[in-house]
């Protein structure tokens, strides 16, 4: 069978950072760091940090007093920061740069005056953390149907930001039915929108046209692995999504020529490998890369990360 890889696929900026702050934190404060829900949605990334010494926590009170503490890619909200402080917790904020640029943008529109509309998926942890980043009412709409549904006079001056793991393409209906819907509105650029995200989705179109199944790579909470997914079944591929090689499934692939593997923005390369692997269990496999977009940035760690300054203080405090 031939194997077509799209490009990009996998890490994006934003999670190699989250990961690097995490890996960085150990060897600078030692063992245990306490993160803050996962780092990000991916099992095989969260169990390789907990072996490196990592805690993972629901809530900040699992921490002890002083601890080295981190927060997840995916942003918190005001109140995590200020319990945080309040217990004294040295805090490394590994939210993406991406999405604290959408809390600033939030807290933009209601010092100027405007209800903020919120595009994004309900209980999503980027979700909840914007919402409690911006003061003031935030209204949440996952649907065009949601927007006809707001509480809101049709001349209120409104403004919207939307989650970062959706795409122009999945935002754009609920923007133009907010447009529709107000006369008074502004929204960011859709150039603002996630580069990763968009860039995956794109890749995986090009990638759905040449082939006959799709594999995606990644957790079943992780949102934009799901969509990668569901682009695939929206083209009339048949498409799973798979943590690793142990989930596929031979007779999804038996008698297909062309397969097709992508990975979410939060899955580690050695998971495609593992794929290909168990494929090669079924059969001859030639893997071809496909052409695409080369992704380039890189986002800053913390200053705390990138100094010198003592920690034979944080060593006993945190062990």
């Amino acid at each position: 069978m031939q194997v077509l890889l799209a490009q990009p696929r996998g890490f994006c900026a934003g999670v190699i950072r989250a990961i690097e702050i995490v890996e960085r934190a150990l060897e600078k404060y030692g063992a245990p760091v306490y993160v803050r829900h996962e780092i990000v949605h991916n099992k095989h990334v969260v169990d390789s940090l907990k072996a490196k010494g990592a805690r993972f926590i629901a809530e900040l009170s699992e921490a002890p007093a002083g601890a080295v503490t981190i927060f997840s890619a995916h942003g918190v909200a005001r109140v995590v920061e200020q319990e945080a402080e309040i217990r004294g917790l040295k805090v490394l904020n590994a939210t993406c740069p991406l999405v604290t640029k959408v809390h600033i943008q939030g807290k933009n529109y209601v010092s100027a005056g405007r209800e903020v509309i919120l595009i994004g998926h309900a209980g999503h942890p980027e979700v909840e953390g914007t919402m409690g980043q911006i003061d003031g009412p935030v209204h949440l709409v996952q649907t065009e149907d949601d927007v006809d549904a707001l509480p809101l006079a049709i001349d209120t001056p409104v403004s919207y930001v939307t989650q970062t793991t959706l795409s122009v393409d999945e935002t754009r209906g609920i923007i133009a039915a907010l447009q529709r819907r107000f006369t008074n509105i502004v929204g960011p650029n859709t150039k603002d929108i996630c580069y990763a995200t968009q860039n995956r989705q794109t890749a995986v179109r090009e990638l759905c046209e040449r082939v006959d199944v799709l594999l995606v790579v990644g957790a079943t909470n992780s949102s934009n692995s799901n969509r990668l997914r569901e682009i695939g079944s929206e083209m009339g591929l048949p498409s799973y999504l798979v943590a690793d090689g142990s989930e596929v499934n031979q007779e999804w692939v038996r008698g297909k020529a062309r397969i097709g593997i992508t990975a979410g923005a939060s899955a580690p390369e050695r998971m495609v490998e593992d794929v290909i692997e168990a494929l090669r269990r079924i059969d001859t496999v030639e893997v071809t890369l496909m052409d695409g977009i080369e992704e380039t940035i890189q986002f800053r760690l913390p200053s705390e990360l990138t100094k010198d300054e003592p920690v034979a203080a944080r060593h006993a405090v945190a062990g």
